[in-house]
């Protein structure tokens, strides 16, 4: 999803690519590029993700701008992708005079383009990728500026430099990029893509760079400021699936999308609903959540609570926490009395002396106290990490109490979720035989469900005796005041066909097909 710099990462057990295949341009105001499926690999299991003034001079530029997505004026541009294990979707661009060509993550969740440099040599991951050699283009311009981005699983860094960029059948004139001459780590000697193409807002952008998507709407290469996405999980299809870069294309879902605006630029941010599991509600978001809407990003990111409780609901396998269940066996039944009391919730951790309120939410200690110091036994470390337990096993403990469990149901209740929270690099094993069994799980954007069934939220890896099953859900904590923060991928963008509607600053959800 994004670049941390103001980055929130996801490590994924698998990987979600695009290839670019074929493009074409349509009379329908749109550009299109399309997307194929690739050979099953169960032995590429690639663990990686990718998160103004000048804009509104941008948007006063553009010509009238109306919500007809689905007009047939305008140019458009339409790119095919391909999708590797539905964790992997990238496409092709060129970059130079006469094109090079890279393959790319298309990543709603940063800003930057970036490619391997010619002049990587000490990184292992450049020799087996293609690389942007300056000196075999006549319209490259140097720049000089250096820079560096940090996701959840990789880094890179370069300089920047200028140079034509073409998309499908768009050429962006000057567009600035970063050629990378470090990529350490394994993340990118294995990926499928040689570089990244962010389609975020400029705030996320480093070193302040004009986004590609930008710089397509300034030089009036797309009519329309709105780009779509459509990805296909049909896993016995060729077509992997296509963005469109100046409208939607009405065969890829049925009914009317849903939109919400845009909450925080930078990301494809909005506010959303409550989750529920099986439909009942998790308590969580019941007074409302961000979430962001990242291509870049293989599967459904959210707070570790929930996701535990998804993760117990659904029979998926985690890592068992020491650290939960020690919270659990001391002060779970604390917990318990103070929420009958009807205590304030959120007040709960720092009343039992396990995090520190700041007036809106508990925080992690971080300060030895006396005591700390002359007894090792009570370190600040136990209670840094008895600090998110507690507050989840609040959480639980709420969830539990609004279905009128009994108390010793509860703890047992808790003591069991915590052998489901999620495994360090965020995946947890499901039993494929057990799909049919599985509740639907679901999302309360701008008032309407959005359901995912056991099929949709699940990966499947193999087939016969010797398949896989993969939770589609991953943990990810990121704290107030941008937290709590869901992060929508590939597993619910493969459900529901996206629209990203840059002139109203909004994104919009139907049913895909």
């Amino acid at each position: 999803m994004g670049v941390y710099t103001r980055t929130v990462a996801v490590s994924l057990f698998v990987s979600f690519i695009l290839f670019f295949t074929v493009s074409s341009q349509r009379n329908d105001g749109t550009f299109r590029v399309g997307l194929k499926k690739l050979k099953l690999d169960p032995n590429n299991r690639l663990a990686t993700r990718f998160g103004s003034k000048q804009e509104e001079a941008l948007r006063s530029s553009l010509p009238s701008y109306n919500n007809n997505l689905g007009s047939d004026s305008g140019d458009a541009d339409i790119v095919p992708l391909k999708n590797y294990l539905d964790a992997q979707y990238y496409g092709e661009i060129a970059i130079g005079t006469p094109p090079q060509k890279f393959t790319v993550i298309f990543d709603t969740g940063s800003s930057n383009l970036w490619v391997p440099s010619g002049k990587c040599f000490f990184s292992l991951s450049c020799f087996f990728h293609a690389k942007f050699k300056s000196s075999r283009s006549s319209t490259y311009k140097k720049s000089g500026k250096r820079a560096a981005i940090h996701y959840g699983s990789g880094s890179i860094s370069g300089f920047f430099s200028y140079d034509a960029v073409t998309v499908g059948d768009l050429v962006v004139k000057d567009q600035e990029f970063i050629e990378a001459t470090s990529e350490p780590g394994l993340t990118f000697l294995v990926a499928k893509f040689d570089g990244l193409l962010g389609l975020g807002f400029q705030e996320i952008a480093v070193g302040n760079a004009t986004p590609v998507w930008y710089n397509m709407l300034k030089q009036g290469l797309i009519e329309r400021p709105v780009f779509s996405f459509w990805l296909n999980r049909d896993p016995k299809s060729e077509e992997g699936g296509e963005i469109v870069f100046g409208g939607v294309d009405p065969k890829h879902f049925i009914g009317e999308h849903t939109y919400v605006p845009v909450t925080q630029r930078g990301y494809w941010q909005f506010d959303m609903g409550e989750v529920l599991i099986g439909g009942e509600s998790t308590g969580y978001c019941g007074s409302g959540c961000s979430a962001i809407t990242d291509s870049g990003t293989s599967l459904l990111a959210g707070p570790t609570a929930v996701i535990a409780m998804i993760n117990k609901a659904i029979g998926a396998s985690g890592v068992i926490s020491q650290q939960c269940k020690t919270v659990v066996d001391q002060y779970g039944q604390t917990i318990l009395d103070l929420l009958l009391a009807e205590t304030q919730p959120k007040k709960i951790c720092s009343q039992i002396g396990l995090c520190a309120f700041d007036g809106t939410h508990g925080v992690s200690m971080g300060i030895e106290s006396v005591v700390d110091k002359e007894n090792t036994r009570s370190s600040s470390g136990l209670r840094d990490a008895g600090c998110p337990a507690c507050e989840m096993a609040v959480v639980w403990i709420q969830s539990q109490l609004r279905q009128n469990m009994t108390q010793e149901r509860i703890v047992n209740y808790i003591n069991e979720i915590c052998e489901r929270v999620p495994s360090p690099n965020g995946e947890s094993a499901v039993d494929c035989s057990q799909l049919s069994k599985m509740p639907t799980v679901s999302f309360t954007i701008g008032g309407k469900v959005f359901d995912l069934a056991p099929e949709e939220y699940v990966l499947k890896i193999g087939e016969g005796p010797v398949a896989q099953c993969i939770s589609g859900f991953t943990a990810l904590d990121v704290p107030p005041p941008r937290g709590p923060l869901w992060i929508l991928g590939d597993v619910f963008m493969g459900k529901y066909h996206t629209v990203f509607d840059f002139g109203n600053e909004r994104v919009g959800f139907a049913e895909a097909v």
